[in-house]
């Protein structure tokens, strides 16, 4: 099975910045602890501070699930909304915090309704759980 694990603005700073919601790992620690559980799986990785980077990854992609972390862009991109709504690969969001337990803004996300579903509130194991659901 081949993943495809795409991460949104500002998760670059992961393990920098507010690291009591993030954690202390880097987004690069991150990455080395999902491709080992997914060992046997071809894990691929993507980061971009672009959102239309983000559109032209999911639009260009070859593979049998995405796990994406937009951040903040989940709240107000219908760009990466009709990417992912354009694509016929099944794409899983996910948040390493609870957005419910959150500010107000991060409570709605416009991409949900088009995601074959939703994980968050586990931190980094949200990418695992997500890549997981695919095997079910």
């Amino acid at each position: 099975m081949k993943l495809l694990f795409i991460n949104g603005v500002n998760l670059n700073l992961t393990g920098k910045r507010e690291t009591g919601v993030y954690g202390s790992k880097t987004l690069d620690e991150i990455n080395k602890a999902i491709a080992a559980h997914f060992a046997s799986d071809e894990c691929e990785f993507y980061q971009s501070n672009c959102e239309g980077d983000i559109c032209t990854k999911l639009q260009n992609a070859v593979c049998d699930g995405i796990i994406l972390n937009a951040g903040a862009f989940t709240h107000y991109s219908y760009a990466i909304r009709d990417a992912i709504a354009a694509i016929n690969i099944p794409v899983v969001e996910v948040h390493m915090s609870n957005v419910h337990a959150r500010e107000e803004f991060r409570h709605n996300s416009v991409l949900s309704e088009v995601c074959r579903g939703v994980i968050l509130g586990f931190g980094e194991n949200s990418y695992i759980l997500a890549g997981d659901s695919f095997k079910l």
